[in-house]
């Protein structure tokens, strides 16, 4: 049994197969994204995880032979590494496993882990490709940096011009309408009780 884990900002899926690439099992936890809920969070979701994965295939960890652990945020605290390395090991009670930033999963499963390059464009976006055994990442610097393309991204543009037709900066268009009757403003000012007090930002 192999076991693929791939993190992300808005949730952790877990999937496990047989030698023959036949999927046995799959679960799914919450997000793994620890920078702003503290790295504790990894050790939770993981055995969460790996817990209901090896439930649904009747199996417990010590049967997985090897597992890839997919991290949103991998690699981009260097002080972090050593805890993301070991978290593994405390929820399948082995060292057969490796951890890498979870684009490694969207290129792996995009591709077939052939050369190749993988866009993922989601709760954040970046690129990342691989050839002759060379992997280069470019984006994936989170919300306040760019992530260009990424859900957030969109949303925030959407709102700055939901803003700016509201004020009268710019030609009242359809997007105006969708968001008014959507979050069922009363009104335009009411966009920012929506966004920064229900929906926490």
């Amino acid at each position: 049994m192999f076991l693929g884990v791939d993190g992300g900002g808005t949730k952790t899926a877990f999937c496990l197969v047989d030698r023959g690439g036949q999927v046995v099992a799959r679960a799914q936890a919450a997000s793994s994204y620890y920078f702003s809920h503290g790295i504790e969070l990894v050790e939770r979701v993981l055995g969460e995880g790996v817990d209901a994965v090896c439930a649904a295939a009747e199996l417990s960890p010590a049967d997985i032979e090897y597992a890839f652990f997919g991290l949103p945020g991998y690699g981009e605290a260097a002080r972090d590494l050593p805890v993301l390395n070991a978290t593994p090991r405390a929820v399948l009670g082995h060292d057969r496993y490796a951890c890498d930033n979870d684009m490694v999963c969207g290129w792996a499963g995009s591709l077939g882990a052939v050369d190749g390059i993988n866009v993922i464009s989601g709760t954040g976006s970046m690129t990342y490709g691989e050839r002759q055994g060379r992997g280069v990442r470019v984006g994936g610097w989170s919300e306040m940096f760019g992530d260009e393309g990424s859900a957030h991204w969109i949303a925030v543009r959407g709102l700055n011009a939901f803003s700016r037709m509201a004020d009268g900066r710019i030609p009242e268009g359809p997007l105006s309408k969708v968001f008014r009757r959507h979050l069922d403003l009363a009104s335009d000012l009411d966009v920012i009780d929506v966004v920064h007090n229900q929906w926490q930002g």
